[in-house]
Formats: C-alpha cells, sequence, structure tokens
C-alpha cells in the first residue's frame, strides 16, 4: 500500500471547532495519511471550509458515515454535501435500531437502502454499509443479520465498509469474510483486537500488531 486513510471517528475530539479542524488534517498530513473517512455530521462549520482545510492539508476525503435520515429525506442536500467534501461514497456507520431484532425490520431497511442507492447510483453516488459485531447475531431462521446485507444489497450500487476489528468481535473470520465480500469493499478499517483487558474482562480495540487477529 502507498496511501493510507483514517476514519476520524479516531481523533473525534479534535473536530469540535474549525481551528481543530484545520490543526487535525494538518497533523494527520505529518503522520503519513493521505486520505480520510468522516464520522457523522459537522455541523458546527461550513463544509466548504470542512472541504478547503482536508484539501490544504494534502487530505483526501474518500467516504462518510453520514446520517441515515438526512440520507433518506434530503437526497439533494445529501449530494450536495458530498459533492462539497470530493467524495462519491456516501456511507452510515449502522442499521437503525428497528431493524436488529426481527426480519422484517431488517428487510425493510434493505429494501429501503438499495431503493436509495438506486436514486443516488443515478448521480453517480454508492451507498456504503459499515459493520459492528452486532450484525453476526444468529436470526431464527439461523441466519446471521449480515448474511441478510450480503445476500439481499444490491451489489451494483452498494458497498461495505468491512471492519476487521467487529468482524472478529462478531465471532467470523477476517480473511474469508473479505474473500466473501471481493468486489464489494471500497473501503476497509484494519483495526487489531486483542483478546483481553484485565480490567473490563473483555475483548478491546487495539492498533495493528497489539492484537491477535490473524
Amino acid at each position: 500500500m502507498k496511501h493510507f486513510g483514517l476514519q476520524i471517528y479516531s481523533i473525534r475530539d479534535h473536530f469540535t471547532t474549525e481551528e481543530d479542524t484545520r490543526e487535525a488534517f494538518l497533523e494527520m498530513k505529518k503522520m503519513g495519511y493521505s486520505y480520510a473517512q468522516t464520522a457523522g455530521t459537522y455541523d458546527y462549520i461550513a463544509p466548504e471550509k470542512f472541504a478547503q482545510y482536508a484539501k490544504e492539508a494534502g487530505i483526501e476525503i474518500c467516504g462518510t458515515h453520514y446520517n441515515w435520515d438526512r440520507i433518506k429525506d434530503d437526497i439533494e442536500g445529501t449530494i450536495a454535501y458530498h459533492k462539497t467534501l470530493g467524495t462519491t461514497n456516501i456511507g452510515i456507520g449502522g442499521m437503525p435500531v428497528s431493524a436488529r431484532d426481527n426480519i422484517d425490520g431488517l428487510v425493510a431497511f434493505i429494501d429501503e437502502f438499495n431503493a436509495l442507492a438506486r436514486e443516488y447510483a443515478k448521480r453517480g453516488f454508492k451507498l456504503t454499509y459499515h459493520n459492528h459485531s452486532f450484525e453476526f447475531k444468529k436470526l431464527p431462521d439461523g441466519k446471521t443479520l449480515f448474511d441478510y446485507l450480503v445476500e439481499r444489497l444490491d451489489p451494483e450500487c452498494t458497498s461495505f465498509v468491512l471492519d476487521t476489528h467487529w468482524v472478529q468481535h462478531g465471532g467470523a473470520d477476517v480473511r474469508r469474510m473479505h474473500e466473501r465480500l471481493s468486489g464489494r469493499v471500497d473501503i476497509l478499517h484494519l483495526k487489531d483486537m486483542a483478546a483481553w483487558n484485565p480490567e473490563t474482562k473483555a475483548p478491546y480495540i487495539t492498533q495493528i500488531g497489539d492484537g491477535n487477529i490473524d
């Protein structure tokens, strides 16, 4: 790999004011990053300023984690925002709670996601889905929520933001999952998972090389 990016949720405390935003992008570049993926909305700053500071620092916005309600209810505004940032990847960080507990709710979410993705695709954009570990919960029919996503999301206009830590945390095999999604992963979140924190008595996210993922 020649270029690396940072999901800026990792440094979210530095994205609260205009000046902090400018400095954060500059520090990212000094650390060797070339790309950034956003995490949520940044209503404290004009999108034009946000994009300006990234560009001045030499950071390209490769995708977003955006607000699901805005994606649904304000297609034009969402497109304008992502045009300003200079990315065609419009993403969400996880499905709504209503889709997590039953098959009907899950299928309804997937159908809506596909319908919206097709509308955005007409304008040159793609909807992306980022996983956590709850998607690997088994449903009464023996499938996981993630199985439904893989089987039903339209590969022509959607893609996955595959998160290695959350795949491992969910009990799935990271390498096999990446192979299963061949051609459908536009952004890969490389996070390691350490097996045991003596304080919380649970696995935890850590930097690559300090955990237990192969």
